[in-house]
């Protein structure tokens, strides 16, 4: 009877994990690839960008244990796949809170991404005050043998939103005991606060822009000739134009 040598079962264990995590980093390089096309296109043509920035992380496999430890789940690369979502996240942060939807929008307008869940905590905030809509999707990853679908959790919130929620996780990071009611009330009041002026900004962003479309902006021809590709600026000649108009 052949009995397999530790070693070699040891390093196939690591490929294996290494591996699994590679398609879950590729899944999220797919994504961020995705949100940079969508940054330079708004900005390119409408000079004006709903996406702040983007942060992605990815789960170490300690904490991907202890999660399957808490589910008290097997630990196999197959249960941890079904049982375990938000191995691969991406958090975009937008400039108002229309730009969230609106973002949202267009990620689920593309074909090769589906959709698995939306949970919308800016119309339903969660009773500490946090805020934010998240999408879990499915990215198709090709590797060299085979496609793998895989989930990736994109958060999206606004750039008050985002402030909010990170400095909650920094204050409450370990801690293990009950939160004091009177500490709750004031991060609560601090989440309203931060959502009356997301609010504000939003209505003043809009009467800008209906004052601005109102004044029909008018271009000169020189400036109309003018694109913007890649931080380069291009002129488009006068009679390429005209050729196109006709």
């Amino acid at each position: 009877m052949h009995l397999e040598d530790p070693m070699d079962k040891f390093k196939k264990l690591k490929h294996d994990i290494t591996r699994f995590m590679l398609i879950y980093k590729f899944a999220l390089d797919e994504m961020e690839t995705k949100i940079e096309i969508l940054k330079q296109e708004f900005q390119a043509l409408h000079d004006f960008s709903p996406i702040e920035h983007t942060k992605s992380r990815l789960k170490s496999p300690e904490s991907i244990m202890n999660k399957m430890i808490r589910k008290h789940s097997e630990l196999s690369l197959d249960a941890i796949k079904d049982h375990i979502k938000d191995i691969a996240g991406l958090r975009i942060t937008c400039s108002f809170i229309s730009d969230i939807y609106d973002v949202s929008n267009m990620l689920q307008r593309q074909s090769d991404l589906k959709v698995l869940e939306i949970k919308d905590y800016i119309k339903n905030p969660k009773p500490n005050g946090y805020q934010s809509l998240h999408l879990l999707v499915q990215v198709p990853v090709f590797m060299s043998d085979c496609e793998e679908l895989v989930c990736v959790e994109v958060q999206i919130r606004t750039i008050a939103m985002d402030f909010w929620a990170s400095l909650e996780h920094k204050i409450f990071y370990k801690y293990n005991q009950s939160v004091p009611e009177s500490l709750t009330r004031e991060l609560k009041n601090a989440a309203d606060s931060a959502n009356a002026l997301d609010l504000q900004m939003e209505r003043l962003h809009r009467e800008i822009k209906e004052i601005k479309d109102a004044r029909g902006e008018e271009d000169s021809m020189e400036e109309l000739r003018k694109i913007m590709i890649n931080n380069q600026q291009i002129t488009v000649p006068a009679n390429f134009l005209k050729l196109l108009g006709e």
